[in-house]
C-alpha cells in the first residue's frame, strides 16, 4: 500500500540506506539482480585473468572468507587470501560455471554451484563446488 511504501523509504532514510525505483517498485540501493550477481563471478573471473594476486584480493570484503578448493587453510584477510592466489594464479586458471544459484537477501546475495576451472598453464580441467557470499562494502559488492 501507499502507507506501506511512505513508512518503508521514510525508514530507509532513517538507516542511511537509499532507495531508488526499478520497473514502479521501490528497491533499496542495495539491491541486485540475478544478472548483476552472475557477473560479479565474471569480475572475480576476470581478475583472475590479469595473473596479479592483488587484484583478485581486491574482490573481497574487508572480513572475507577464502575457503580455498585446493588447500585446506581458510584465508580470513587480505594478506593470507592474496598469499593463496599468489601460487594458484601460476596456472592460469579460468572458470566456467556449470551450474549455479543464485539467493538474494536485503543487502546481501549469495551464488553456489558447480563450476569448473581450466588451467592454461597445463590445460587441466577441474570441476569444484564453490559459493559465493557478497555484501556491499563501501559501495562496491564484494565477497564475503
Amino acid at each position: 500500500s501507499s502507507a506501506d511504501l511512505s513508512l518503508y523509504m521514510a525508514n530507509a532514510v532513517k538507516e542511511g540506506q537509499s532507495v531508488k525505483k526499478v520497473n514502479g517498485s521501490t528497491v533499496s540501493e542495495d539491491s541486485i539482480s540475478e544478472k548483476e550477481v552472475r557477473a560479479l563471478f565474471e569480475l572475480w573471473n576476470s581478475a583472475l585473468a590479469t595473473g596479479d594476486s592483488r587484484i583478485v584480493a581486491s574482490r573481497y570484503a574487508k572480513e572475507g572468507v577464502l575457503l580455498p578448493t585446493v588447500s585446506d587453510q581458510p584465508r580470513t584477510n587480505y594478506e593470507s587470501i592474496k598469499d593463496y592466489f599468489d601460487s594458484f594464479l601460476l596456472k592460469k586458471p579460468q572458470g566456467k560455471i556449470i551450474d549455479g544459484n543464485i539467493h538474494i537477501g536485503d543487502g546481501w546475495a549469495s551464488d553456489s554451484g558447480i563450476y569448473e576451472f581450466t588451467m592454461g598453464a597445463t590445460g587441466d580441467k577441474v570441476k569444484a563446488r564453490y559459493t559465493y557470499n557478497y555484501i556491499k562494502e563501501n559501495g562496491v559488492w564484494k565477497i564475503q
